[in-house]
């Protein structure tokens, strides 16, 4: 990378680190630069994933007080989560990246409709806690669920935040600000297991300057993401998200 690439891939992590403790899918943001300034997928990929750890940990702590008395729930969430991650990292790793070329644009797809739809869907989701008064029930399947968001995050990270908080908005009881709480942890998880998997197994496909960048960025805008959030509409947000994604489409369709 030269400095002006640098800069972008620092700035990225700046950005994906407020929008991930705000919204999540900062991905959305790092995922195209690294693409655009010339990294493989699969390296794009793991190298994000990595960097996105500090700015994961950042926002984690930045919720912390939303996590009072949701001890049990997260050690009930968090096996599926790590268990998840651990089957999403090694598809990434074991299948071809052929298959990851082809699979990661509509990946890409779904995670932008998440963003698209996510008004719509919290909207869903206070309908319905306005219908019932217990919006748990199923616990089998809250657990179901996110450890296949944990595959997807393992897997590929995009908006893995926007599908925790859809999922555990409609089975978590309590506030929203508390299912991003849990949220936070449970990206973490995932995150710090599938950096575990890349360091053990693709040491190689890990691009160190770029995991650096990010991560550096990622923190500063992980501590800084409530304060951003509370400036910046979400419509401008997720316009902003929509772009960069069409971009990382752009880039890994163009011939």
């Amino acid at each position: 990378m030269d400095a002006l690439q640098a800069a972008l891939v620092g700035l990225g992590g700046l950005w994906a680190g407020a929008i991930n403790a705000v919204v999540g899918s900062g991905t959305l943001v790092t995922f195209p630069i690294l693409v655009a300034v010339g990294f493989a997928p699969v390296t794009a990929t793991i190298s994000n994933a990595m960097g996105l750890i500090a700015g994961n940990l950042a926002g984690s702590w930045g919720y912390r007080r939303e996590l009072a008395g949701l001890g049990r729930t997260l050690l009930q969430l968090l096996p599926a989560s790590i268990l998840g991650g651990i089957t999403g990292a090694a598809l990434l790793l074991h299948l071809p990246e052929s298959v990851f070329e082809a699979v990661a644009p509509a990946l890409i797809v779904v995670a932008l409709l998440f963003v698209l739809l996510q008004p719509r869907l919290q909207s869903w989701v206070r309908a319905r806690r306005e219908r019932t008064d217990a919006p748990g029930g199923r616990p089998w399947l809250l657990v179901g669920l996110i450890y296949f968001a944990g595959v997807y995050g393992g897997y590929f990270v995009a908006a893995q935040g926007i599908l925790l908080v859809g999922i555990l908005g409609v089975f978590l009881q309590g506030t929203l600000q508390a299912a991003n709480a849990v949220k936070n942890i449970l990206v973490l998880a995932v995150n710090l297991v599938a950096a575990c998997s890349y360091m053990l197994f693709a040491f190689d496909r890990i691009a160190w300057p770029a995991v650096a960048l990010i991560a550096v960025g990622s923190l500063i805008g992980g501590f800084a993401g409530a304060a951003i959030g509370r400036r910046m509409r979400p419509g401008v947000l997720r316009a902003v998200i929509v772009v960069l994604g069409l971009v990382a489409l752009w880039n890994m369709l163009a011939p």
